[in-house]
């Protein structure tokens, strides 16, 4: 059996790095890592000083999947002392100290922590949801698309895709300013890669922390006449996981829930009926820390949205549980909002003539390093990273395989003829290239709780009273 490095001993050699360059623990796209049980009550000597493995193992996802991606706040991560719980670490070197003492015992740590394993790494995939695609035949027909979030990462790569394919792009951002820039980096793009046509790009402002800016998008598209072969939900924000304090939308909902949930399941409301009957489609970019029995969903706090008490006491709410705020539960819980919306809204379509024929389908772009969401960390360790997640390691994802899973989710045919599926990969499946899509990249099953139909129709009924439509 070929032996690739196990995912803990890849989060291994990538926190050392992480120390080596002064930079904070890495925020992945996802799923999260966890240290060996053996390592957790231990202390080890790196660097040339004591380091506790919560420094180690430091890996808390703090992420947008992979979208209109402003940090509000340093992203970082949160040992596990932080999240209650054990002793606290013990007094440790400053980095630069460490980096002055103890270089031949850093190489050291990363040689041990790269040690290969047998298995495939971040353990099995979920099971393969029936009628799985092999390969790919997309559109050729002029499509009209949506996106949110396309101004960075897998979002402005699709539109970079769907343009070089003669699509026109609705870049919808949360400035005008940002979607402008998007539509300039599409063009530069295809410039540089040699294309002679122009494409068409239509930039616009869609915030959906506020339902304001979100009704006038819509009305503005519908003045325009506007109708989409596929609108994709792609955008989305992830608040730092050490994170205490409420911030809130427009409206008063919880920022991440109200942004990543409410901000969509509220524009889908408009713009639903400017998607063709028929051939039309939904996209929604999810993430497979909706899912506790994931490798990421089952680190830290894990996803569950209770008896979604805490969306029935009004818009102020903290959690969709109704529990005391966690900036990382409120991640994952808006992350299995998504799927179980996009499980209802394919239901509530098939039985409605009116809109029978639309096909809505969720997807994980995996773990991508390389985008704007590591801007605010070290740029030694960013690109250190970078090459270890995506290169040497083989755990991440490029930009350019998240922006391909959503152009596959736009316009693949066997895609489009059936809705209500959420789509994975393995990790590291980028280095399958194109041809990883329809094969690597294809439909899987999701969370216990994600298949719950009363909880998704439940869940349908308050975020209406919410947008009070």
């Amino acid at each position: 059996m070929t032996k690739t490095p196990s995912l803990r001993s890849a989060v291994g050699a990538l926190a050392t790095l992480a120390l080596l360059s002064g930079g904070r623990a890495p925020a992945v796209t996802g799923f999260t890592l966890s240290p060996p049980k053996s390592a957790r009550a231990s202390t080890a000597t790196v660097l040339g000083g004591p380091i506790s493995p919560s420094s180690l193992w430091a890996t808390r996802r703090s992420v947008v999947d992979d979208a209109d991606d402003e940090e509000l706040g340093a992203r970082g991560a949160s040992p596990p002392e932080a999240q209650g719980g054990g002793p606290p670490p013990p007094p440790t070197r400053t980095r630069r100290e460490a980096l002055l003492s103890g270089s031949a015992v850093t190489v050291a740590a990363v040689a041990s922590s790269m040690v290969l394993s047998p298995g495939l790494v971040g353990g099995p995939r979920p099971a393969l949801a029936a009628g799985g695609t092999t390969g790919k035949e997309y559109l050729v027909e002029r499509q009209n698309v949506l996106i949110t979030g396309a101004n960075s990462g897998l979002g402005l790569d699709a539109a970079t895709r769907l343009a070089a394919r003669g699509h026109r792009v609705v870049l919808a951002c949360r400035s005008l300013s940002k979607a402008r820039g998007a539509a300039d980096a599409v063009r530069s793009a295809l410039r540089d890669s040699g294309g002679s046509s122009v494409p068409e790009l239509v930039p616009v402002e869609c915030d959906l922390a506020s339902l304001a800016s979100v009704r006038a998008c819509v009305e503005g598209l519908k003045s325009g006449g506007e109708t989409f072969d596929a609108v994709c939900y792609n955008a989305g924000l992830a608040r730092n996981t050490g994170a205490t304090e409420v911030k809130r939308t427009e409206e008063g909902f919880e920022l991440t829930v109200g942004t990543n949930h409410l901000g969509h399941f509220y524009l889908n409301h408009l713009i639903l009926p400017l998607v063709r009957r028929g051939t039309g489609t939904v996209v929604v970019t999810a993430s497979s820390v909706h899912d506790p029995d994931s490798p990421g969903g089952a680190q830290g706090s894990t996803a569950t949205l209770g008896d979604l008490s805490g969306l029935a006491t009004g818009p102020t709410f903290d959690m969709v549980d109704g529990g005391a705020f966690n900036a990382d539960k409120a991640y994952k819980d808006s992350k299995l909002c998504n799927v179980l919306f996009a499980r209802e809204l394919q239901r509530r379509i098939d039985a409605d003539e009116s809109t029978a024929g639309i096909a809505v389908n969720a997807f994980t772009p995996g773990l991508i390093v390389g985008t704007g969401l590591f801007r605010d960390q070290n740029p030694v360790f960013t690109k250190l990273f970078d090459f270890a997640a995506t290169s040497l390691l083989k755990v991440g994802e490029t930009p350019s395989f998240g922006g391909g899973c959503l152009e596959y989710m736009v316009l693949d045919k066997s895609v489009r003829a059936k809705g209500g599926r959420y789509y994975f990969s393995s990790p590291g499946s980028s280095k399958y290239g194109e041809a990883a899509y329809g094969n690597q990249f294809a439909p899987a099953e999701v969370s216990k709780e994600a298949r719950d139909d009363a909880k998704a129709g439940r869940l349908w009924e308050l975020s209406s009273k919410l947008v009070k439509i």
